[in-house]
């Protein structure tokens, strides 16, 4: 009897878990990993979005292949950002959001100076590790010890190294020019830039006959282009954000600027879509680069990033080539990641005493943090625009277009002096 009664009850609670599976009561198996998640403003519109939409795009690749393999420590990523409208009024508001109210584990930044300096008051209040995605000295002024800087400059004199290329281009030319007029809007870029010039152009003995800014908002370039013109000056350098550029460049074009040597710090000039409008008016043109298809930049690593992020490009309407800033915004997540991995820990205090302490393995290569979160030694290109043709895209892929003149080991032409607008 006693064994009948064992074998009935073992069936009772066999036909029971049955019965509760077939209701969907059956134990559930544990929830899925909670997503590390990764806040940041993205400029999505206005002035900088044309290239802030490449690097969006960047980092979701970058996220997708992470979690393709199966996430970080564990758990998947999760991008949560908002459009700044490249307007840093906005910035500080979208941190507080992103760290009082999603309460994301990481933040990063946007693109560009004028966007990250207005989110670091927010960032350094919450103690969070800041990766600057292309910003110049950003921490200059704060000195930060968890901010670090994912640009080319930097060095101990991150305000200058933007503008070495440039002055030493005009150093080799014979003979040596004598004049400079500087000139750049009123924001936190332009003015650092310029800032590191005047001390550059100190030391290598130029006479300045125009240093001026204007205001963020102007439309019409050509008053300025004619004061400059009025001053007659060897050398022209410009520090502007994209809008800016491009009036400047049509500007000089229409008052047909002579000058021996015109450029410098124009971002927008180095964006596929920017060059594509511009077109022949370029020529001519010297100005800063951060990455080109050119020997010690187009690894393997790097050139099969951009083939992922080509193809996407074309369905996604952003930059079609991605040379500028695309493979930046992949190497800024790709040092997160790395430092997260290398901890097991998504600590800021962690995070940031490992990044001060390893380099870093990337698609823009071997990235090492000096004092002030800035690279131990910049690496900015310059280049020169020649032989541009048309409004093609795919002439841009042609090395020739775009010649490099400094460093002395990645040359790749020869300076076309002097500059004229007229020709244009």
């Amino acid at each position: 009897m006693p064994r009948l009664w064992h074998g009935l009850r073992h069936l009772a609670l066999a036909i029971v878990f049955a019965a509760t599976a077939t209701l969907g009561l059956a134990p559930r198996p544990a929830q899925a990993a909670k997503p590390i998640t990764i806040g940041f403003s993205m400029s999505l519109t206005g002035g900088l979005a044309a290239n802030g939409k490449a690097a969006l795009l960047a980092m979701q690749i970058w996220a997708k292949q992470v979690n393709a393999k199966g996430g970080l420590l564990g758990r998947p990523v999760k991008l949560i950002h908002y459009d700044d409208q490249s307007n840093p009024a906005l910035v500080p508001g979208i941190y507080t959001k992103l760290l009082d109210v999603d309460h994301v584990d990481l933040v990063v930044s946007a693109y560009a100076t004028n966007i990250i300096a207005p989110a670091m008051p927010i960032v350094m209040a919450h103690h969070k590790v800041f990766l600057g995605l292309l910003g110049l000295a950003v921490n200059s002024q704060f000195h930060y010890r968890r901010y670090f800087s994912i640009v080319p400059t930097g060095g101990p004199h991150p305000k200058q190294s933007l503008s070495v290329p440039f002055f030493a281009v005009a150093a080799a030319m014979k003979p040596k020019p004598k004049t400079i007029a500087l000139v750049g809007a009123d924001a936190e870029f332009p003015k650092n830039a310029i800032t590191g010039a005047l001390a550059l152009a100190k030391k290598d003995g130029f006479k300045v006959v125009y240093d001026q800014t204007y205001p963020p908002d102007t439309a019409d370039f050509s008053p300025i282009i004619h004061a400059i013109q009025a001053r007659h000056p060897d050398v022209v350098m410009v520090a502007s954000y994209p809008p800016d550029s491009v009036g400047m460049v049509r500007a000089a074009a229409e008052a047909g600027l002579k000058t021996r040597l015109f450029g410098g710090d124009m971002v927008g000039l180095q964006s596929t879509p920017i060059k594509a409008a511009l077109g022949p008016l370029l020529n001519g043109i010297t100005d800063y680069d951060f990455w080109l298809p050119v020997k010690g930049y187009a690894t393997k690593a790097a050139m099969a990033f951009l083939k992922i992020y080509q193809a996407q490009a074309k369905k996604e309407g952003v930059d079609p080539l991605g040379y500028y800033l695309p493979p930046f915004a992949y190497s800024d997540m790709q040092v997160l990641a790395d430092a997260i991995t290398a901890t097991h820990s998504i600590s800021d205090a962690k995070l940031a005493a490992y990044m001060r302490s390893h380099s870093f393995k990337t698609v823009v290569g071997t990235i090492k943090f000096g004092p002030n979160g800035e690279w131990v030694a910049p690496r900015v290109l310059e280049a020169q625009f020649q032989g541009v043709k048309g409004h093609d895209v795919a002439q841009f892929t042609n090395p020739k277009t775009e010649v490099v003149l400094y460093p002395a080991d990645l040359k790749s032409g020869t300076l076309e002096a002097p500059y004229n607008g007229a020709k244009h």
